[in-house]
Order: structure tokens, then C-alpha cells, then sequence
């Protein structure tokens, strides 16, 4: 990342809005499937501060009544050749343990900041991702819960509260552990139930073994059940892909993802996918609009280019009026563990970001080693002025399905939508990606499906830059 620096002060007015482009639109090279947009701006963009501000400065004058909770477990079993999350595999259990032990230490930190502010605290929402969280024990998990209940504040059994797993550690034991705390929704990344296009994509597991999961999770009557599901693998086909499909369906989960597969640096497939770029559009398009035909058909309704939940299925975030399968950005969220970032109005700020493997061990034994002094204050962080919420405002609202209503984005900015992002609203009304439903625009069914090319038009000329300067490692 090179050395340390100081990030400008936050502007005082808008920027003029930078699509990445002269005219607004993408640009030959750029195709539907550039990156996942749920989190703006990406941690890439992220940088590492001299003497980054006190967490009770930070947190001073935020609102503390509807709070987001994220922990990140940063282990798992096994490496998905598709993965560029932050996670180390095989971690024995001295060293989880002592990673519990310094996210301990970063949780009464943390709570002291916010104690600092004189008012009480509630937390809405949680979620424990990674990762995979479940990688931990049962008695770890108990060991997480107590501290996310007991040093931070959270009550799990109130919140919305999501956790990740995964087949091989779904275990009884486990899940009693969550279902007993009171959560809400598990998410477990099948992927594929077809055994050869599991082990294209180096996820070594046997369909006898995501059924028997799923059985257990059934089993512990978690009020929503997710199953992801990815297309896009090498040999992948809408018969194959149907197989998948229909087997999540026959669980009849309450909410199923479709995710389109992506090759990055450093990952396990960044060498070895065959299919030329143009061709794998045109494959992940395809797959795309079967899976969502099949779902739609099927009983489920889609909220954005990914979720697809059962009609007639509240959603568990619906109780606290906020996404809980992906952060809560404007501000709020209160993340623990290397990796995790908290928001403020002014501040996103995490710990160190790394794929590599090297690199992974690297910044986990230095979490551990982290002073607690140390966790008093933002490190690596981004700096979120008036113009950069607003780009976070509209990636929140415009890739769902229930739109950008354009006379709220004036109430809250005091400026209008149609001037701050003239040219991608051209494009995008233009190409017949987005329409506009009195006041409210939405994505078109082409446009819901592009999703991933539309985001990166939204992001500022410093996001850009920051991330094409990140060195990968």
C-alpha cells in the first residue's frame, strides 16, 4: 500500500460528479460483471492513517439508538478458489482463541467510546460473517456471543442477527449454540450442488454433504434460511445450473442469492478460467436471467440483482428498517475483528486488507499484538465528505428494486439527483436500464441485471484512484 498517509479534510461542497468516463457511460472494455457493489467505497480504497482520530470523537454526535453490530471471524476450512475475502484456513485453536481474546479487548475499547458519548446504546441489527464464523467451536461461538452481549451491548435476541456458514461446519452442536442465542438468519454458501462444478471452482465438497447442512439447519427452525448459489463456472449450463436451482428450492429456504462468479488476483481460479472475458459475459448473462425466470416462477421475488426472497416471507431486517445482509453505510455500523469496518457520518475505517495467504497470517498475528491503546483510534480509513454520501446514498437505493425516490435524495442533500449525476442518468435511462415511476427510479429487468456494470458509474475520481493504486497482495 506504500506509506502511511493523512487523509484531506472532508469538502465543504459536492464535487462535480465522475463516472470514469468523458461522457457518463461505460467504456468498451467495461462489461455488466466489474465488481460487487454492496459496501461503497471498497476497502481498497481505504488507507492507512499517521494518527487516525479517537473512537469517542468519532462517535460524538452520532446517533447510538439504532446501531449496527458487525463481527468478522477471519477463518475458514477451506479457500474457495473464488475467494478474495479476508480469511485464513486451518487456524488451530490457539490461535482463534487468542483471537478471541484480542476482539475482547477491542470490544471493551470500543464500548468505552461509545459509553464516552453519555447515551444509551441499542443495537438494531448484527451479523457475524468472515469468514466463516461457524468455523469457530460451539464454545467459541458462546465465547463470541458473550462478548457481542455482554461487553458490547448487543441483545441477540432482540436484534435482526445473521450469521454465515458453511456445510462441512453447520454442525448440531453449533447451530444449537445460535439457535439457543436467538439468531435469526443463517446463510449458507452452497454454491453448487453439482459435484464436478464444486470442484471447478475449488470447493472440494459432496452433495450428500450440503444436504445433510441443510437438514440440520431445517432442523433448528431459524426464522430465514439463505442459500447462495454462484454462476459462471467453467462448464456451467442452464441444465446444470437448474439442478442447483432446483435443489436449493426443494428446502424451500426463505431467501436464495444468486452470485456471478468472479475471477480476482491472488485467488485460487486466478489462473485457471478458460472462457475468453466476452464469452463469460455472455455465459454469466445467460445463467443470470435463467436462475432469475426459475426463482420468479417459483414463488420468489427479486429485491436486487442478487436476493431473491419468498413471497410472503418477512424479512428479517424488516423489524428494524434496514438491510441486514449488507451494511448499514450512511452511519451506525460498529465492526469488531481484523477486517471489519465501522461507519460513521465522517469516517469509514477498518484494520489492514490482504488475499494473499502470507499476508492474511501477517495482519491476523499482528491484530493479536495490536496494544488496546491502539484500538482507541481509526487506523485505515476513508473519508466520507457531503459528496461521497451522496454516491453511498444512491448505490443504497438505485440497484434495488425498490428505486431512488428522487424527492427524498433532495430532502436529505438539498440538491437534486437529475443535476448531481446528469450524464449517468442519461445513460442509464437512455440504454433503458433504469425508469422512472413518478418520482421513484428503478432498475429495469435489463438494468437490475447489470447491476454490477451500473454501481462503479456512481463512484467518485478519488475511490477510483485509490483503488487502481492498490497494490495487491
Amino acid at each position: 500500500m506504500g506509506k502511511p498517509v493523512m487523509l484531506p479534510p472532508p469538502s465543504t461542497r459536492p464535487s462535480l460528479p465522475d463516472t470514469g468516463t468523458e461522457t457518463g457511460t461505460e467504456t468498451e472494455t467495461d462489461g455488466p460483471y466489474q465488481q460487487y457493489v454492496y459496501a461503497y467505497p471498497h476497502q481498497k480504497a481505504y488507507r492507512l492513517l499517521d494518527e487516525g482520530p479517537l473512537l469517542s470523537d468519532l462517535w460524538a454526535g452520532e446517533r447510538l439508538d439504532a446501531l449496527s453490530f458487525y463481527a468478522h471471524i477471519p477463518f475458514c476450512e477451506m479457500r474457495c478458489g473464488f475467494c478474495n475475502l479476508f480469511t485464513r484456513t486451518g487456524a488451530p485453536e490457539e490461535v482463534t482463541g487468542a483471537f478471541l481474546d484480542t476482539l475482547e479487548r477491542q470490544a471493551r475499547v470500543t464500548r468505552e467510546a461509545l459509553d464516552a458519548q453519555g447515551r444509551p446504546l441499542r443495537f438494531t441489527l448484527a451479523a457475524f460473517g468472515g469468514g466463516t464464523p461457524t468455523y469457530l467451536t460451539a464454545d467459541e461461538l458462546i465465547r463470541l456471543c458473550d462478548i457481542s452481549e455482554h461487553v458490547m451491548g448487543v441483545d441477540l435476541r432482540t436484534a435482526s442477527w445473521s450469521v454465515e456458514t458453511s456445510p462441512a461446519t453447520a454442525t448440531a452442536d453449533r447451530l444449537a449454540v445460535l439457535a439457543e442465542r436467538g439468531a435469526t438468519r443463517l446463510s449458507i454458501g452452497v454454491q453448487s450442488f453439482v459435484d464436478e462444478e464444486a470442484r471447478a471452482a475449488v470447493r472440494p465438497q459432496k452433495r450428500e454433504e450440503v444436504e445433510a447442512s441443510l437438514a440440520r439447519l431445517k432442523d433448528a427452525r431459524f426464522p430465514v434460511l439463505n442459500i447462495d448459489l454462484i454462476y459462471g463456472i467453467d462448464g456451467q449450463t442452464e441444465r446444470t445450473f437448474k439442478i442447483s436451482l432446483d435443489a436449493a428450492l426443494g428446502w424451500e429456504p426463505e431467501e436464495i442469492y444468486l452470485y456471478p462468479l468472479y475471477v480476482r488476483p491472488l485467488t485460487g481460479l486466478s489462473t485457471r478460467h478458460a472462457t475468453t472475458p466476452a464469452a463469460w459475459d455472455d455465459q454469466r448473462l445467460r445463467l443470470y436471467r435463467y436462475g432469475r425466470d426459475r426463482l420468479l416462477s417459483a414463488g420468489y421475488e427479486q429485491t436486487s440483482m442478487r436476493v431473491f426472497r419468498r413471497i410472503g416471507t418477512a424479512a428479517v431486517e424488516d423489524t428494524a428498517g434496514s438491510s441486514i445482509g449488507e451494511y448499514n453505510q450512511q452511519a451506525g455500523m460498529v465492526g469488531l475483528g481484523v477486517g471489519a469496518r465501522s461507519f460513521t457520518t465522517d469516517l469509514h475505517y477498518t484494520t489492514d486488507y490482504a488475499v494473499a495467504v502470507p499476508e492474511v497470517r501477517r495482519i491476523i498475528d499482528a491484530y493479536v499484538a495490536t496494544p488496546s491503546d491502539r484500538f482507541r483510534r481509526a487506523q485505515w480509513a476513508f473519508r466520507m465528505d457531503e459528496d461521497e454520501r451522496r454516491r453511498m446514498y444512491v448505490l443504497q437505493h438505485l440497484l434495488e428494486s425498490s428505486g431512488l425516490d428522487t424527492a427524498g435524495y433532495e430532502r436529505r442533500f438539498g440538491t437534486r439527483f437529475e443535476d448531481d449525476f446528469a450524464p449517468q442518468l442519461d445513460t442509464l435511462l437512455g440504454r433503458h436500464w433504469l425508469r422512472d415511476g413518478g418520482g421513484v427510479l428503478r432498475p429495469t429487468p435489463e438494468g437490475m441485471a447489470r447491476a454490477d456494470g451500473i454501481g462503479p458509474m456512481f463512484f467518485s475520481a478519488t475511490v477510483r484512484e485509490n483503488m487502481r493504486a492498490y497494490r495487491d497482495r
